[in-house]
């Protein structure tokens, strides 16, 4: 809960309201200021007192890594100066900061340190990145965030005017349909690791791999056509995402 509210705070300071984003990098600058008060030892502001109490607590009985929360701002703020990602080891570069330390996180909750989990970790989570990503092309296109490799879109006969204009075409649900396929082999390299963690973080991790796999299944019975509309999970996928959860091998 501890990471949930410092991470959901930061989220919160770059995305949510109308500031300015020079006010939101300087909002999150004390937010950071705060988390290395936290991290020495040293009392925080006044600023976010339902944050760092429990952070601080949490830091000194888990000894949680300062990287991974440090770079969970550093994501934040790559996203206020908007960038255009020109591949994809690009925008896995910013998976590496804005989703895989939340795994990472919570393996070092769970006492899992070992290459292979690690490794894992970061494929269940990249891939979980870019599912909402595609998710949310509809959504967030309209903002000017544009997480689309250019050069996939290049290779489809996509460019970026049309991208932002969130134009409908053959070429623009291929380039989809290529996304959701990398986000689908991503997730199944990752997806062993939820059969080998024990009790409830293996139970909770099955269920989430099975939910993002669900929107991936939901953008293809929409032929690929999330420029357009946001595909969401219903209270009718409830039972498939569990049953699926059950029979994972």
């Amino acid at each position: 809960m501890a990471l949930y509210r410092f991470a959901r705070s930061a989220d919160d300071l770059a995305d949510e309201g109308d500031a300015a984003p020079a006010q939101r990098l300087q909002d999150l600058a004390r937010y950071r200021a705060d988390l290395d008060a936290v991290l020495d030892g040293r009392a925080t502001s006044a600023g976010w007192p339902l944050v760092f109490p429990s952070l601080a607590d949490a830091v000194h009985e888990h000894a949680l890594p300062a990287k991974w929360l440090h770079a969970l701002l550093d994501a934040f703020e790559q996203d206020l100066r908007n960038p255009r990602y020109a591949d994809r080891d690009g925008l896995l570069d910013y998976c590496a900061r804005s989703a895989n330390p939340v795994g990472r996180l919570l393996l070092h909750l769970y006492r899992v340190g070992d290459a292979l989990s690690l490794r894992q970790s970061d494929a269940i989570c990249s891939a979980l990145q870019l599912i909402n990503f595609w998710q949310d092309l509809s959504v967030d296109l309209p903002r000017d965030r544009v997480y689309v490799p250019l050069d996939d879109a290049q290779r489809h006969g996509v460019d970026l005017p049309a991208l932002l204009q969130r134009q409908d075409s053959p070429a623009s649900r291929a380039l989809v349909r290529d996304l959701v396929q990398w986000a689908g082999a991503l997730m199944a390299e990752g997806a062993p690791l939820a059969l080998r963690l024990p009790g409830r973080a293996g139970w909770e991790l099955r269920l989430v791999v099975q939910g993002g796999l669900r929107i991936l299944e939901k953008i293809e019975r929409m032929d690929y056509a999330s420029l357009q509309s946001r595909p969401t999970l219903q209270a009718s996928d409830s039972l498939p995402v569990l049953w699926r959860a059950l029979r994972m091998q």
